[in-house]
């Protein structure tokens, strides 16, 4: 899980990417299309499968287009909230209305994808610093002051031939707001390099994919290369019956047990790299039950109970709807209700997902018509989820 507790995740969404505004046909930058899904949908994913508290998105360009799409929204459990700048205030600037909402912080630029661990990067902060800065090797060596930088002792530090540039992915404790004037001001032309001239931050390298959407030879080769990194197996797993044992309508923790073998296994596929998806009938927040926030609850515990031990779930989606139920909005028949394959529609449209790697498995009849429909291979669960799961993977 996040090393701190109740860390913020903060993303920079206001340019108007000046650069590239041909391609931008008057949208945000962030709000650019790869894949047919948008950058920042992309940077949301990856990020909702961490336990962060909240999510703020700094609009400024455009706005509403981001507001529409994704204020006040729900990923993973997580509520996305996005401020408008009044005036521009530059990526600095922006920040400033953060200082009475948020703790400790990660930070990332709304153009650029670096696909770390956050976790490594809040570890490499020591306890004297005011954070810490992600930095990607450099191949083309600019001459821009973030891009020549170097790690000696675990802080930044600026060299004429350094061999790393800035990541655009950073992590600052809550204090570092403290120093933030309420101006126009960068983040990376202003603040950042003298921060490090004053040694107060720390650094860590990583060898992981990165891409800069920020330049017309980027956007010619982004499309492929971000699918090409994202593009992975997943398994579709229903809940009940097949992670915990079903006591019918389970919706409290200290009822909620696992099956044999579900830790090893769902760390195994999270080893292995696959999307981990849970798509659960839940007709119980429908016939009032148990409420959507007692449903909410626990899975926020099992978040981050699993990511505690190694594991990332990257999306859960239920449906409440059912004929019988007692609330009215729920109270009809639905696609989303298994056997119907919304819930499993809904993820592959908004993932990039190797489907002839994946498979689902369930615990009724329900589950595997839901699979047959989105042409998934389909298992029953079995007695021992490690072992079924090793026997699938490898498979394939």
């Amino acid at each position: 899980m996040l090393i701190k507790k109740k860390i913020d995740l903060v993303i920079l969404a206001g340019g108007k990417g000046s650069r590239i505004k041909k391609f931008l046909k008057n949208n945000p930058k962030p709000m650019l299309k790869f894949n047919k899904k948008y950058f920042l949908n992309y940077i949301l994913r990856k990020a909702c499968s961490y336990n962060f508290k909240k999510i703020y998105i700094l609009t400024g360009f455009r706005s509403h287009v981001i507001f529409k799409k994704f204020h006040n929204k729900i990923f993973n459990f997580i509520k996305i909230i996005c401020i408008k700048e009044k005036k521009e205030m530059g990526t600095g600037g922006a920040l400033y209305s953060l200082r009475k909402k948020v703790g400790d912080f990660i930070l990332i630029n709304g153009d650029t994808l670096f696909d770390i661990d956050y976790n490594e990067l809040i570890k490499s902060t020591k306890n004297d610093k005011i954070g810490s800065i992600a930095l990607v090797r450099n191949f083309k060596q600019k001459s821009n002051k973030l891009e020549t930088l170097s790690i000696k002792k675990g802080l930044v530090k600026y060299e004429n031939k350094g061999h790393f540039m800035n990541g655009g992915v950073y992590f600052f404790k809550r204090k570092f707001l403290n120093s933030i004037e309420n101006k126009k001001i960068s983040l990376e032309s202003d603040i950042l390099p003298k921060t490090i001239n004053q040694k107060k931050i720390n650094g860590k390298i990583f060898n992981n994919f990165f891409i800069d959407i920020g330049s017309k030879e980027t956007l010619k080769i982004a499309s492929k290369e971000i699918k090409k990194n994202f593009s992975k197996p997943a398994v579709f797993l229903d809940r009940d019956g097949v992670i915990n044992y079903d006591y019918g309508y389970v919706h409290e923790i200290n009822k909620f047990k696992l099956k044999k073998g579900v830790l090893d296994g769902l760390r195994y596929l999270t080893q292995k790299n696959y999307y981990i998806f849970i798509v659960t009938n839940q007709a119980g927040i429908g016939k009032e039950i148990f409420t959507l926030k007692k449903f909410n609850d626990l899975h926020l515990y099992l978040k981050n109970f699993f990511i505690k031990n190694g594991i990332y779930i990257s999306d859960v989606q239920f449906s409440p709807f059912h004929i019988k139920a007692k609330k009215k909005k729920y109270k009809k028949k639905s696609g989303f209700r298994k056997p119907g394959n919304l819930m499993i529609k809904n993820i592959i449209q908004n993932w990039d997902i190797n489907l002839n790697k994946s498979f689902m498995i369930g615990d009724k009849k329900n589950d595997q018509l839901a699979a047959k429909k989105s042409n998934l291979r389909f298992y029953f669960a079995e007695d021992n989820f490690f072992k079924q799961i090793k026997k699938i993977s490898n498979n394939y």
